[in-house]
């Protein structure tokens, strides 16, 4: 679907008697490969194509969406929209975000698309790579697979306001899953990278040998007792800490008073000098946009500056339910309303490294796997499953499984100290986090 197109379902759909209308329409393909134990498992491809209209009859709303783009499709698309929307219950918040502040061409060069298309049989022989790494490993006994993907989106947004812009972005992936060890004391490792372009990823062996040496590396872990000690995210995971940071600044959640910093804004909620900062226009970035789902201009910003927190996240409605203005967090499918969501979020380094934050911290808890975590948010009150290794003396001594770790995140957050092992592995990155003490919950 052509972007004129777009603009003529959103004509109709004023013509049918919307006061205002926005359609998206989203396309996208995809081929992915898996195979376990040398054998080939599962090639699954996908193409899919979603039309989303959103109509407003004064400060009512409705949202329909279909995958069948026919013009018959288009037709009974907005006959159902307007309708319902005239149906709904107003909202004094509703409609589209303010003309100031849209995005105006040409958008940033963002590189987020590479036109080489792998076959099946290039993305077979990169799943069979990494898994035979995998499985050389010594001390490996079994292989949960290894797999290799490719995709390609488009995504395009047209409003009656005169809004009209596409952002494209492809993908690759490879991943392989390692088994070490047997009965009761079989242990999992896996590694997996995603980038934009193909020749950014690391070579399907370095993935499976990692992978590999990780499942290895916990043989043998113990369960210790409960205590309270020194506890190291590591950085492939340490922004599952941060998490929770985001759905608590969200507008939404401020506007229904259901976060735990929501008396926050422009407080010093981290330590002096933690930024966490986000930039949509990093070249080639997982989590890059040149506009938010609302046609808004992203930009950089610190969301954490200096330990203080500077902004909440907001859509247009949220924004004017707040009395606040949008910051270009909109974020939306076919269906539905729009939520808020980050582009390329990075707690920034600080001093120590890896081996610095272990001396510093002497002994405690490194944890490599989380899993199950909750969060009371009104509370901030956190814990998480986790598995990791136990520390002694800065040196890591014996994998340790079986733990929780649970804290309030409020107090967590103005504790922590940033380690200096930042790698770019995604939308959302962090180098290893250390937190002085937390109870740790064991055998």
């Amino acid at each position: 679907m052509d972007e004129n197109l777009l603009h003529d379902l959103v004509a109709a759909a004023r013509k049918a008697g919307a006061d205002a209308a926005e359609a998206v329409f989203a396309e996208r393909q995809s081929l992915s490969v898996g195979v376990r134990l040398g054998e080939l498992e599962e090639v699954e491809r996908e193409e899919a194509r979603d039309l989303g209209l959103r109509v407003f009859v004064g400060r009512r709303s409705a949202t329909v969406s279909g995958s069948d783009v026919s013009p018959e499709s288009r037709a009974k698309l907005i006959e159902r929209a307007v309708a319902m929307a005239r149906l709904a219950p107003e909202d004094p918040y509703a409609g589209f975000a303010p003309q100031d502040h849209l995005a105006k061409g040409p958008f940033p060069a963002l590189d987020l698309v590479d036109a080489y298309e792998p076959s099946a049989e290039t993305l077979e022989s990169q799943a069979r790579l990494a898994e035979e790494a995998a499985r050389a490993v010594e001390g490996v006994t079994n292989s949960d697979g290894g797999s290799s993907s490719w995709s390609s989106t488009v995504w395009r947004l047209a409003t009656s306001d005169g809004f009209s812009g596409q952002h494209a972005a492809t993908g690759f992936g490879i991943s392989a899953s390692a088994i070490a060890g047997e009965g009761a004391g079989m242990e999992r490792g896996g590694e997996g990278r995603s980038v934009r372009h193909a020749q950014d990823l690391p070579t399907p062996q370095a993935i499976g040998d990692k992978a590999g040496r990780q499942a290895v590396s916990r043989l043998g872990a113990r369960k210790i007792g409960s205590t309270t000690a020194p506890v190291i995210f590591e950085n492939r995971l340490a922004m599952s800490l941060i998490g929770p940071l985001i759905g608590a600044i969200s507008g939404p959640s401020i506007a229904r008073g259901t976060s735990f910093l929501k008396d926050k804004l422009g407080q010093r909620i981290f330590a002096a000098g933690v930024q966490l900062t986000e930039d949509p226009h990093r070249v080639r970035g997982l989590g890059s946009a040149p506009f938010d789902d609302e046609g808004v201009a992203t930009v950089q910003r610190a969301l954490i500056d200096d330990g203080v927190l500077t902004t909440w996240l907001l859509n247009s409605a949220s924004a004017r339910q707040l009395g606040l203005e949008t910051t270009g967090h909109a974020s939306r499918g076919s269906a539905g309303p729009p939520g808020v969501s980050t582009h390329n979020l990075t707690l920034e380094p600080g001093d120590l490294d890896l081996a610095g934050l272990m001396g510093q911290a002497k002994d405690g808890l490194f944890i490599t796997s989380m899993f199950g975590p909750s969060l009371n948010g009104n509370t901030g009150d956190w814990s998480v499953g986790c598995s990791g290794f136990w520390f002694e003396n800065g040196e890591l001594a014996y994998p340790v499984t079986e733990i929780t770790v649970a804290g309030n995140l409020i107090d967590i957050y103005g504790r922590l100290v940033v380690g200096s092992d930042l790698e770019i592995r995604g939308a959302s990155n962090s180098p290893s986090i250390l937190v002085d003490g937390l109870a740790i919950a064991g055998k």
